[in-house]
């Protein structure tokens, strides 16, 4: 009897760490030369590596060796200090569509592009565990009917909206 219960005991502590989320569908395809370049965050969620950080851009080169060089740059809020990281990332799909990214190597994390302008104005970018989300654009502001569609589709795709940390660009 005692063993049942433990069985039953272990049985849900386990089911309910592992937390199995629906397939996360990307974008059919992205044009790494058109990505290339500067983007502002809009909004994100929280993590540690960007707590407190206004002024959020990431900017995008290509190596020699066909990888993506990632440069990302804030501000921090409470003493106006700016700092920066150089990443790596590289596609692992055909469609460039699911990209992983080190800033901290042999370290590597996804960055699945979910949502993009046909003319590379805006981007969502997240990851199947619905940890990391972030929303880019090309320019400090995104545009309100813009925004709101984006905001109306993460739901859809699993990602909370009230989770969202606004980014402040000035």
């Amino acid at each position: 009897m005692i063993r049942n219960i433990l069985f039953i005991i272990v049985v849900f502590i386990f089911t309910g760490c592992f937390t199995k989320h629906p397939d996360l569908k990307t974008v059919n395809s992205v044009n790494l030369n058109k990505y290339l370049g500067t983007w502002y965050e809009i909004a994100r969620y929280e993590h540690f590596f960007e707590k407190g950080c206004k002024n959020v851009t990431a900017n995008y080169s290509l190596n020699d060796d066909n990888t993506l060089k990632v440069v990302n740059k804030c501000t921090k809020i409470d003493t106006n200090k700016k700092s920066s990281a150089t990443g790596i990332a590289y596609a692992t799909n055909e469609s460039n569509s699911k990209l992983k990214v080190s800033f901290f190597r042999p370290f590597y994390g996804d960055y699945w592009i979910l949502m993009l302008d046909d003319s590379y104005k805006y981007a969502v970018v997240g990851t199947p565990s619905r940890e990391y989300l972030w929303i880019l654009s090309r320019t400090s502001k995104l545009d309100k009917n813009t925004l709101n569609r984006i905001l109306e589709k993460l739901p859809k795709l699993g990602f909370a909206t009230n989770k969202l940390i606004w980014t402040i660009q000035e």
